[in-house]
């Protein structure tokens, strides 16, 4: 593929040439034609100035030929994107990610679909998932670190208490020395252990920007973009028309089967119930806070992927059932001896057997439900009779 996209631009640039000089020749020729028409109505002049008139009409020719290709080289085709849209597909991380695309599938020789979903498991595999890992272990040793706390907040108050005593300070001075000294035990457990509050959001601080940058980049390579004129763009756009599978052989189309966005809805909201299951400490009121806003937000990502070409559609569900699958993976006690992670007491040791008893009662209260309804309904039709 690397080979016949070589020669096809050398063909362009060839013919470019060509056509450009033809072009020149052309006007010069018509421009000569001319000149020979105004010599042999005006014959009665000497040869001299007839060869000066076709050598300045040769330069008014070669001039305008010029300026003709000046102004074609000008011409910009209309950009799909605007503002910050423009900016972001025109920045140096997505033209590396869009590289780095097309190199995978010309080495591989997958179609396009399948190159895509194949750099979605090598990014996230070598990129999210040792961020995920690592998330986790500092999730674990914070855990434990809590488990440390009580004696030493035993021991602080204590001491405060026979400072007060001995220096005679009044409540709040005591107060202010004791957080002073618990803050202090704490930032020195947190260092002794590595694992800083922050570093909890790690994962985000990876994923988000190399999603942001994959979308951008797959819809660059499909509306041509950041240069519509270039021949490899526009060899790149022909191939993913026939890149598809199933039901979307086109990727630059949307999915009119509305197939993938709702496989998508559907896998990120079970990521977010099967956290929300596996959750043993109490649920805090932010906790129930964020996780509505992020079905919310999942929800309203369904149109939106029924919006955009499939190639988008295609990156999404499988960037989102890696996710699931990651997901499923760390939660397994087993595995997470393997990779480090500290046992903790939150850890559930039977993950999927909870996931299936949840599922299962779910599925009962429904079946509870309907039956009841139905009895309703019933008792309503026998005292109508």
């Amino acid at each position: 593929m690397i080979n016949l996209r070589t020669f096809h631009t050398k063909i362009g640039q060839h013919i470019y040439q060509q056509h450009q000089h033809v072009i020149t020749q052309r006007k010069i020729s018509s421009i000569s034609a001319k000149c020979g028409s105004v010599r042999r109505v005006n014959n009665y002049k000497n040869s001299n100035t007839s060869t000066a008139c076709v050598f300045q009409l040769q330069q008014r020719g070669l001039s305008e030929a010029a300026s003709v290709n000046a102004a074609a080289s000008t011409i910009q085709v209309q950009s799909p994107f605007s503002g910050i849209w423009l900016s972001l597909s025109q920045s140096t991380p997505v033209a590396y990610m869009q590289d780095a695309l097309i190199a995978l599938h010309d080495s591989s020789g997958l179609p396009w679909w399948a190159s895509i979903v194949m750099s979605t498991v090598l990014f996230r595999t070598f990129i999210t998932l040792p961020l995920a890992i690592y998330q986790h272990k500092i999730m674990a040793r914070l855990e434990l670190l809590v488990l440390e706390m009580p004696a030493i907040v035993a021991e602080l108050k204590k001491e405060a208490a026979i400072a007060m005593k001995k220096f005679k300070w009044s409540e709040s001075q005591t107060r202010v020395v004791y957080n002073r000294s618990l803050k202090k035990q704490w930032n020195a457990l947190v260092v002794r252990d590595n694992c800083h509050p922050a570093k909890t959001f790690i994962v985000l601080w990876g994923q988000i920007p190399l999603w942001i940058c994959q979308s951008v980049a797959l819809r660059n390579l499909v509306h041509m973009m950041p240069d519509p004129t270039a021949l490899q763009a526009q060899i790149i756009c022909t191939e993913m028309t026939v890149g598809g599978f199933g039901w979307i052989p086109n990727l630059t189309e949307v999915d009119s089967s509305y197939i993938l966005p709702v496989a998508l809805g559907l896998i990120n909201l079970s990521i977010i119930e099967m956290q929300t299951i596996l959750r043993n400490r109490p649920t805090t009121r932010l906790q129930k806070y964020a996780t509505n806003v992020f079905r919310v937000l999942t929800i309203a990502m369904v149109p939106v992927a029924c919006s955009v070409p499939s190639a988008l559609c295609v990156y999404w569900v499988a960037s989102s059932g890696y996710g699931l699958a990651q997901n499923l993976l760390l939660t397994t006690p087993a595995v997470r001896r393997s990779l480090g992670i500290p046992l903790t007491k939150t850890e559930v040791q039977n993950p999927y057997e909870r996931m299936w008893l949840k599922m299962k009662t779910i599925t009962a209260k429904t079946d509870q439900k309907s039956a009841k309804q139905q009895a309703d309904h019933s008792n309503s039709e026998t005292k109508t009779k």
